[in-house]
């Protein structure tokens, strides 16, 4: 099986134990209403002891989680190890630069010789859509598998702790109206953001940008597309910025970043066509004078800031689940007597 051309099949197969509790989280898409509650009432659950002298709290004792990061991350990767310690867990950030895959050696050889190390939950983020389903069901099934971001496809844990800052800073979803504005197409996050909106309830769900930047078929996932600022942003109680990610465009896209922060970036006066009461979002990083201005982005409207502080609780919530279903399922049995049942595929 090729790595480059990864399998994506049902994911809420793949995401659950037999009990229907969470054992990976890859994708917020096929997780029913209940479950994505749970996992906001479990993270709501950890926010008290972010104020407390000591952070700790022992439900990952004596577990060890690796961080694998085949991309660069600031804020997710150091959300993710904070979230580890504060659950007493034993982290190891591999180095992938540094590692035996610059040497040749493939990704499933690496992560079955962590597995034989008795590793218990493996944090990847990969550029290649589908990563994660890709290791949590071929390569090691039995290691609880955290999608930190693949490709364009899924950032699950980015688009539940954008859910729980919103659900805190503006109360239930049924009558909320969020906006989504910018870089539709190459966005992982939008694409997880848009699934957990209308599974949580709700009903009026916009996407906002320029005709190159928003797929054709997205209204197929029940939002409404806008190329007007003014017209999209009309009514909003949520408005989530998205990062151009020109590393991903592969032809021109935009005129220009000054003509798009023209049509399109957030300034306090397109603010205005929101809500007054409306909160900004962003998931970072932000890249000030292209996708927002800066007296918005630390305006008393942005919750920018508190995004990050609930992506600590948020990643505490969905590893201690992810734990608690491979340990229910009883599936954390010592890699070594996995090795003998595995077919060995052709990376």
């Amino acid at each position: 099986m090729s790595l480059t051309s990864f399998e994506q099949p049902n994911p809420s197969h793949i995401q659950l134990n037999e009990e229907g509790r969470l054992k990976h989280f890859l994708t917020t898409e096929g997780l029913s209403k209940p479950l994505l509650t749970e996992i906001l009432d479990t993270a709501d659950s950890f926010i008290s002891t972010q104020a407390r002298s000591v952070k700790t709290v022992p439900l990952l004792r004596g577990k060890t989680v690796v961080n694998l990061f085949f991309e660069n991350s600031t804020r997710t990767r150091s959300t993710f190890e904070l979230a580890a310690k504060r659950l007493s867990a034993n982290i190891l950030n591999l180095d992938i630069a540094r590692s035996a895959t610059s040497k040749g050696e493939t990704l499933m050889d690496t992560l079955w010789n962590l597995e034989s190390m008795y590793s218990d939950m493996f944090v990847v983020r990969h550029a290649d859509s589908g990563a994660a389903h890709f290791i949590a069901q071929h390569v090691t099934p039995n290691v609880a598998v955290i999608n930190a971001g693949d490709g364009r496809h899924a950032h699950p844990t980015q688009a539940m702790l954008d859910m729980l800052t919103i659900r805190r800073e503006k109360g239930p979803f049924e009558n909320l109206t969020v906006a989504i504005v910018g870089d539709i197409l190459h966005s992982r996050v939008a694409r997880s953001q848009i699934y957990a909106l209308t599974t949580l309830g709700c009903s009026d769900i916009r996407v906002i940008g320029p005709n190159t930047l928003i797929p054709k078929d997205i209204e197929c996932l029940g939002v409404r597309a806008f190329n007007n600022m003014q017209q999209g942003l009309h009514g909003v109680d949520v408005v989530i910025m998205l990062r151009l990610q020109k590393e991903r465009m592969k032809t021109a896209l935009l005129p220009s970043e000054a003509e798009y922060y023209r049509l399109f970036g957030l300034s306090t006066q397109k603010l205005a066509y929101a809500n007054p009461g409306a909160i900004v979002m962003h998931p970072g990083p932000i890249n000030r004078g292209v996708e927002i201005e800066s007296a918005v982005a630390d305006g008393p409207q942005s919750v920018i800031l508190k995004q990050v502080s609930n992506g600590i609780p948020m990643r505490m919530a969905v590893m201690a689940m992810a734990m608690g279903g491979q340990n229910q399922q009883g599936q954390n049995q010592p890699a070594q007597s996995q090795n003998g049942q595995r077919q060995q595929e052709e990376v």
